[in-house]
């Protein structure tokens, strides 16, 4: 089994990855995505994976016609119950993204907050991009944006710590690999007397090598930009993006 095949890991880490603070910035990214790219009202689109819909919930919002698709279940019934608390519609859809294809059907594929590179073998990343690019129709978008290579070695730190809102104390750890090929993560949660220890971690690729994956698996106009900014992915990135098309 690999580390995000562990239903329980993604429970230890709901509250540490979506905090009120992350769940607030929801609107601020989608308006960055609107303006990358401007999917229209009435366009479809795929979010994969989801987490807890704070995105889908979002681009539903403004009337797009959104698949909301992961993994962990919980997830999913809580995307639900947030979309139903605010009066929009997501479909709702419990699929891995190395399975998940539904050919033709979306004008969108968004893949954000580095959510990509979990597999230990590589194959199976080009497998995903391979069912992206199948999933669009033809003229259709897809959008990545993650950590590289790049933005990551720039503000990497071995250890580093932070309060998280309800008070618990988090301590991560980061140890890189395979000549910055994969990065391994170990997340400490202090409550007091109690600690909790979450591992993880994902492939790192840079913005060259992931241009290239998705070319190889048909894209077109591969673009890369600092993050959702829409502005140019150069020395001064903070996040990598990448536009790519299907034609």
């Amino acid at each position: 089994m690999q580390w995000f095949e562990d239903d329980h890991l993604w429970r230890e880490l709901r509250e540490v990855l979506f905090t009120p603070e992350t769940l607030a910035k929801a609107p601020a990214e989608i308006d960055a995505l609107w303006r990358l790219v401007g999917p229209r009202a009435g366009a479809a689109v795929l979010d994969l994976p989801c987490g807890v819909g704070r995105h889908a919930i979002e681009l539903a919002r403004r009337g797009c016609r959104v698949t909301a698709a992961d993994r962990t279940r919980p997830y999913l019934l809580e995307a639900r119950d947030a979309a139903s608390a605010v009066g929009v519609e997501l479909e709702l859809v419990e699929a891995d993204m190395r399975e998940f294809c539904r050919p033709g059907a979306f004008d969108f594929v968004f893949n954000l907050w580095t959510s990509f590179g979990y597999n230990a073998d590589p194959a199976d990343d080009a497998r995903v991009l391979a069912n992206f690019f199948a999933s669009l129709k033809p003229g259709g978008t897809l959008v990545m944006e993650l950590h590289s290579k790049e933005t990551c070695a720039k503000v990497f730190r071995e250890r580093d710590w932070r309060r998280l809102p309800d008070g618990r104390v988090l301590i991560e750890e980061r140890a890189v690999r395979d000549g910055w090929g994969w990065i391994d993560n170990v997340w400490n949660v202090l409550d007091g007397p109690s600690r909790r220890e979450i591992r993880f971690g994902h492939r790192l690729y840079s913005a060259i090598e992931l241009c290239d994956l998705a070319s190889r698996a048909g894209f077109t106009d591969v673009r890369t930009f600092n993050g959702l900014t829409g502005l140019p992915f150069d020395h001064g990135a903070e996040r990598l993006a990448i536009t790519a098309r299907r034609d």
